[in-house]
């Protein structure tokens, strides 16, 4: 996904939605219409980035369709499909003590609290019960696997500290 320091994706934009150039949107906010509440957009694709206005947008079945200003036909909306969504980052609203963004996660280095470099938070999964790190090995790690930690604060991650770019985790790291 593009991201920028000052800026992160909510969103790609999947495929047109009927003719008059409407699109569908995977929205990667909780919850799944929040993507409506960010008006300008920046699309990219290819590396080109377009500042685009939502206009309209509303939940259709299990996802989102939105109408963007001078977007008006199915031709227009199709040379957006595939762009990620990205809006800068003070856009979003601040989060309780203790929550963060996953992009502030992403590239955190993985350490057990005993010490021990297990690697880098490369990106982070949704599986219903909880989220998961995807930790994948760095030269610093103690070997090259790459692991799968259940994002569980309190219980398996024990500290987050975004100063020195680091997750403490109580995890065993034969797993």
């Amino acid at each position: 996904m593009a991201q920028r320091s000052q800026e992160t994706v909510i969103g790609r934009i999947t495929s047109v939605f009927g003719v008059k150039g409407w699109l569908k949107v995977y929205s990667y906010t909780d919850p799944v219409d929040g993507i409506l509440d960010y008006s300008e957009w920046t699309v990219v694709r290819d590396g080109k980035r377009t500042p685009v206005r939502l206009e309209e947008g509303r939940r259709h079945g299990p996802g989102i369709v939105v109408s963007l200003r001078g977007v008006a036909d199915r031709d227009q909306a199709r040379l957006l499909c595939g762009a990620d969504v990205v809006v800068p980052v003070d856009a979003l609203p601040p989060l309780p003590e203790g929550e963060y963004y996953w992009f502030q996660l992403e590239g955190l280095r993985v350490e057990t609290v005993d010490g021990e470099d297990l690697g880098i938070v490369r990106h982070l999964m949704e599986t219903g019960s909880n989220d998961v790190l995807v930790v994948s090995a760095s030269p610093t790690s103690i070997d090259q696997r790459e692991r799968l930690i259940p994002y569980l604060p309190d219980q398996v991650v024990k500290s987050v500290d975004l100063s020195t770019g680091r997750l403490a985790v109580d995890w065993d790291p034969e797993f």
